[in-house]
Order: C-alpha cells, then sequence, then structure tokens
C-alpha cells in the first residue's frame, strides 16, 4: 500500500508533513483536499472524515495499516517507522538534545503561531492594540531564537523537525504583518538556509505560486 499524505494548498501544518516527507525521500502520493476560497476545506475528503472525524483537519497521514493527523504526531511517526542513515534523521541523537528540539517544534505551534492566528483576523488594523501586541510577542520569539542561534546553524543543533516547523510558521507570520527585520540577523540567515533547501523549496513554492494565482500576497523573502 502506498503512503499517502492529505493536506491543502494553504496548510501551513500540512507543508511541515510534506517537507519532512521529502527530507527522509518518502515516496508517497499527496493529496491535496477541495479547498475554497473563503479558506475552507470544503468538501471534506472521506479519508480526512476517516482518520480525523472530530476536527476534520489536515494533514492526515496513511501508511499501511497507519493511519494518524496532527503533524506533531506523524513527525514521530515518521522518526520511528522510517529512521534511515544518519543523515535523515530530523531529531537529534541524544536524549536530551531531542528533548529539546522537540520543545522547539511545540513552541513554533503552541507558543509562537498562535500570535499570528491573532492577526489572520486583524488585518483590517494592524495598528490597533491587539495587533501591535501580537507582532511584539512574534518579535520576542525571534530574538530568543536569535539568541539560540549564536552557537549553532540550526535551532536544535542539527537541522531537524524544530527547524521545519518554524521555518513554516514563519512563513504565516510574515504574511500577516510580522516577519523578521534586522534586529535578528543570525535568524535572517537561517531562513535562507532552510528556505534553499530542495524539500522546502519543493513545498514552498507551490504554495506561493497558489498565493499568487488567487491575488494574495507573498511574503518578499519568498518572491522568486
Amino acid at each position: 500500500m502506498q503512503t499517502h499524505i492529505y493536506s491543502g494548498p494553504l496548510s501551513m501544518f500540512g507543508a511541515k508533513v510534506e517537507i519532512a516527507a521529502r527530507e527522509k525521500n518518502l515516496a508517497f502520493e499527496l493529496v491535496m483536499v477541495p479547498f475554497t476560497t473563503d479558506d475552507a476545506y470544503e468538501p471534506k475528503h472521506p479519508e480526512v472524515l476517516r482518520v480525523n472525524p472530530v476536527k476534520q483537519q489536515v494533514p492526515v497521514l496513511v501508511d499501511d495499516e497507519v493511519a494518524l493527523f496532527d503533524s506533531t504526531q506523524i513527525f514521530e511517526y515518521l522518526e520511528d517507522r522510517y529512521p534511515g542513515p544518519a543523515h535523515l534523521a530530523l531529531w537529534p541523537q541524544g536524549v536530551a538534545e531531542r528533548a529539546h528540539a522537540r520543545q522547539l517544534e511545540q513552541k513554533s505551534d503552541e507558543v509562537f503561531f498562535p500570535n499570528v492566528v491573532k492577526l489572520f483576523g486583524l488585518q483590517h488594523d494592524m495598528r490597533s492594540a491587539p495587533a501591535v501586541a501580537a507582532c511584539a510577542a512574534c518579535a520576542r520569539f525571534y530574538e530568543d531564537l536569535e539568541a539560540l542561534l549564536a552557537t549553532r546553524e540550526y535551532l536544535a543543533g542539527p537541522y531537524s523537525y524544530a527547524d521545519i516547523a518554524f521555518y513554516m510558521a514563519h512563513v504565516f507570520a510574515d504574511r500577516k504583518g510580522a516577519g523578521m527585520t534586522t534586529a535578528t540577523p543570525r535568524l535572517v540567515a537561517w531562513r535562507d538556509r532552510v528556505g534553499e533547501r530542495t524539500a522546502v523549496r519543493a513545498v514552498v513554492d507551490p504554495m506561493m505560486s497558489f498565493l499568487a494565482s488567487q491575488g494574495r500576497g507573498v511574503p518578499a523573502f519568498l518572491q522568486r
């Protein structure tokens, strides 16, 4: 049975899973579920409903008898099921290092990204107090990562799921007005390194093309 990844053209979490699968050289079929102009995924794909009946959201991974939702849980499964040679590992080797990387991945999704979600509904008034506060929270997060990168090339040492997660979260932050600035030069350089990876380009470039085709803004750093 072939591996299937169910995602959407503007799914940040689906993009995370697809990048990870590509980084691990995993053969898979990508299924883009129906997407409407009001940012809804309708009608719901039957496999998404089967695997994730409560939230009814992508990403969904179906791999032989295993069917999973949630990008972080899919990360864990991919690393267990397809560890591959050391250069394809996406969690660090040491126990403490892996724990740190997992924490960074979690913070991208649960600490940083909620500020970006707030900005989705504030695009009409980016000078409002809630918008300014959300952008300031993103800037503080950038500063914390800038400090981490003083001694390493990637967020958790070696390139990992933590980098994939935060790169995609930042793409959406930049789209919504909370991009990086010259205040964090190491983080900007990190973004450029990650963005040039073949697996990342293979996922992000089509997403940006879709945005452009819909007349939506594309972050300046991703305008090719």
